[in-house]
């Protein structure tokens, strides 16, 4: 279906009136307001909107009817990975791990549901029920049917902001449901990629400048909790968004330790692209100097050649990790946010079926 008006939707803004898509980074330091979508595999679209005015996410319309967000069934979810393969996989990174290869890799996988009307479906109408049931720091949408992008993400994570020459990162690593569930091997593991990311900045910050403002720090979201950090730096005047995204890309967050290696054993075990799941979805005002964008995590696109939503979700695996530990963390995140999107959710903030 093309006829939905392409919109993107970031922290309070409403972007209309597209002007201009294209996939060259150096577009983001010309000028106007970008929406920005990178793909965990790479392909990057960016979307120029003329109109971008404050307005706020629409209250979700009651089904069923017209601008009402029809999911799929809660039972009809099916995973790229099962739990004996996603608990087999994360033997197989302990293994790379034994032998060297890695600290620490991120698996991931990813959900998927037919959608009941395809033709129907809306990112936007979908965004108004996460911002009811899922409130987040980097909610976002980008709408843009005919390109091939149409994400809601309620993201808790920072990847890349700007203001000026000064980037910073927000690295989260380590998650429960409480603040007493996060063990050693998550504060080490937040640590890991802490040091990733510095490296990251470093290759394209000014010497000396890259800090870290904030070392694991206990962040409260619906329903878990997170270990987060701050890495921050001033770009060198020589370094725009293409060396910024070449330096940082993909977030080292979804990755792993070092990132190379980490990257070559998610290609081996992981069996579906993750998608714009992982990558960057944010807004660049090319104007002002500023941009927010976040890691695509806690996200659902949707596949309009497949029929499909799909939902990305995945942990991160050291040494220290339990292989059915890190599978229930795996349905932890996506538990709430799935129910959401079947409409199985209450907004006394129950879900009422998995």
């Amino acid at each position: 279906m093309h006829t939905l008006a392409p919109l993107a939707r970031f922290g309070g803004l409403l972007a209309t009136d597209l002007r201009d898509v294209t996939h060259d980074p150096e577009a983001l330091d010309s000028a106007g307001f970008w929406a920005v979508c990178a793909d965990f595999e790479g392909r990057l679209t960016c979307a120029r909107f003329g109109d971008v005015r404050p307005d706020p996410v629409p209250a979700p319309v009651p089904g069923p009817g017209p601008g009402a967000w029809h999911g799929p069934a809660a039972g009809d979810w099916t995973s790229s990975l099962d739990r004996a393969a996603y608990t087999e996989g994360v033997r197989r990174v302990r293994e790379h791990i034994a032998r060297g290869e890695v600290y620490q890799a991120n698996l991931c996988r990813v959900m998927s549901a037919p959608l009941p009307d395809p033709a129907t479906a809306d990112v936007d109408a979908l965004t108004a029920l996460l911002a009811r049931g899922n409130p987040a720091p980097y909610a976002g949408t980008i709408r843009l049917p005919a390109h091939g992008v149409e994400i809601a993400t309620a993201s808790p994570e920072l990847f890349l902001r700007r203001e000026g020459a000064r980037v910073t990162s927000g690295p989260i690593k380590g998650t429960g449901r409480t603040a007493a569930d996060l063990l050693p091997k998550d504060h080490a593991e937040n640590v890991m990629i802490v040091d990733l990311v510095r490296n990251d900045l470093g290759r394209v910050c000014e010497t000396g400048t890259v800090s870290v403002p904030a070392l694991c720090a206990v962040e409260e979201h619906p329903g878990l909790v997170h270990l987060v950090s701050a890495v921050s730096g001033l770009l060198r005047e020589d370094a725009g968004w293409p060396e910024l995204l070449a330096a940082t890309f993909p977030p080292g967050s979804v990755t792993g330790a070092p990132k190379s290696s980490a990257l070559r054993i998610i290609e081996a075990l992981e069996t579906a692209p993750r998608g714009p799941y992982c990558g960057g979805i944010g807004w660049v005002d090319a104007d002002a100097g500023t941009a927010e964008l976040a890691v695509g995590i806690r996200t659902f696109w949707i596949d309009r050649p497949a029929g499909m939503l799909r939902f990305g979700t995945g942990a991160g695996i050291t040494w220290g990790s339990d292989p059915e530990r890190e599978w229930a963390e795996t349905e932890l995140k996506a538990s709430r946010l799935v129910a959401i999107a079947s409409g199985a959710y209450e907004a006394s903030g129950k879900a009422i079926s998995r």
